[in-house]
């Protein structure tokens, strides 16, 4: 069995517990998703203005550094 890496460490009912990567990667993906389904049922936004922010987020965050800046 190889040693998970531990991204943090956590205190739960006063003993400590190591959190992994992927764990914490599926926290946050689940969190996220469940966010993402509550605003859409809320009418706060629809599905297509969350799949339009994604596009301009991916292509602010992963612009070569050669791309201008908008």
């Amino acid at each position: 069995m190889t040693d998970k890496r531990v991204a943090i460490k956590m205190v739960v009912d006063g003993q400590e517990k190591d959190i992994s990567f992927e764990e914490l990667a599926l926290s946050n993906n689940l969190a996220l998703e469940a966010l993402a389904r509550l605003l859409i049922e809320k009418k706060v936004f629809q599905p297509k203005d969350l799949l339009e922010m994604m596009e301009t987020v991916k292509k602010e965050r992963y612009r070569t550094p050669d791309t201008p800046t908008m």
